[in-house]
């Protein structure tokens, strides 16, 4: 097994740098996401990685074996490294056999080869079915026995289930995360969606701008984002303008909230981030007295996702928010609730527009 070394790289087409000073450590067995918006630098990361474009500064390293620096280049047919890309990209005229087997000596070896990374992804039966053939899935699990085949030491994901449907995609990921967890491989997987990130991988590099912002585990990264941009981007959040008047909490419409992480002594007007989970909503009259904390507001609307859904409120001086609940809501719009926060927030100061 192999790990991915990249020290204060830059790289671009010719313009201003699309990476910056960039810093990133994958593990040996590792499985990295790479996460970010478009135009975030992460397929220009991807493509430095795979040797198809040159860095203007920095070192990229696998192992203990450099793949470019100062006068140092391998090229991308000897970095070992295997790339599933977006859609596939298989050969038409070829079988999946011969998918699969491209770019492998014709040997007795290399057969058993095929029909070995073929078994890994439940693609057997296929072997001499052409690409126009099979569907969606089944192409991108020739892909990725395609990429596996050789061996690499390293594997490049650039986003390899975009172009599934939903419930395609969920299942096809989970199969990946399990296989490549059983052969050990060190995979680095380009997205943009963060479901997808959170869900598959050992830990999530965020990036913007070309630069690495925040690289950690998914939990990490969801319930303590460095910033509130990052914030904003992984998943949904919630922002109450708060006032932190010292100690271990900030005056917020919903009272008062705990706060995670260290707040800069010269602050005071400040945003708090939740998660819509950790808001609940309750019966104000059930409820009885102010003391009991939470702020009153009322429903305007409700986004029903199946497995659960999303109410928009109206607190009493005019902020919105959404509360995740489970299922179908059982409150409607019009109807007057009290929202108490449940949880720690993370607190940042107000962002310059």
């Amino acid at each position: 097994m192999t790990s991915v070394r990249v020290e204060a790289l830059s790289a671009g087409y010719g313009g201003p740098p699309v990476l910056n000073d960039l810093d990133l450590m994958v593990n040996s067995g590792q499985l990295v996401a790479v996460l970010g918006s478009s135009g975030s630098g992460k397929t220009t990361l991807l493509r430095v990685l795979a040797g198809f474009l040159t860095p203007t500064r920095g070192t990229v390293a696998f192992g203990d074996r450099q793949m470019s620096g100062p006068g140092i280049w391998v090229p991308p047919e000897k970095r070992r490294v295997g790339i599933v890309p977006q859609e596939g990209a298989l050969f038409p005229h070829l079988n999946v056999r011969g998918n699969v087997a491209f770019g492998l000596q014709k040997s007795d070896a290399s057969a058993e080869r095929v029909a070995e990374v073929l078994a890994m992804v439940s693609m057997s039966d296929f072997a001499d079915a052409r690409p126009q053939e099979l569907s969606g899935g089944q192409q991108q699990r020739v892909a990725l026995a395609r990429a596996l085949a050789p061996r690499p030491e390293v594997l490049l994901l650039d986003e390899p289930f975009s172009a599934l449907d939903a419930g395609l995609r969920a299942t096809l990921r989970t199969e990946v995360r399990e296989l490549l967890t059983t052969l050990g491989t060190t995979t680095i997987m380009v997205t943009h969606d963060q479901e997808e990130a959170l869900s598959i991988a050992d830990k999530v590099a965020f990036m913007r701008n070309g630069q690495l912002v925040q690289m950690s585990k998914p939990s990490t990264l969801y319930q303590e984002p460095t910033d509130i941009e990052t914030a904003r981007f992984v998943g949904d959040s919630v922002e109450l303008r708060a006032v932190y008047n010292g100690g271990e909490t900030v005056d917020t419409s919903l009272g008062p909230i705990r706060v995670r992480g260290e707040i800069p002594a010269s602050a005071r007007s400040v945003i708090a981030v939740l998660r819509p989970e950790q808001l609940v909503i309750v019966d104000p009259h059930a409820v009885g007295s102010v003391n009991t904390g939470g702020g009153l507001g009322s429903v305007k609307a409700i986004t029903y996702h199946g497995h659960d859904s999303l109410v928009h409120v109206t607190l009493a001086d005019g902020e919105s928010i959404t509360v995740r609940v489970p299922g179908e809501s059982v409150v409607a719009p019009g109807e007057h609730v009290r929202v108490i926060a449940t949880g720690p927030a993370s607190v940042f100061e107000p962002p310059v527009e």
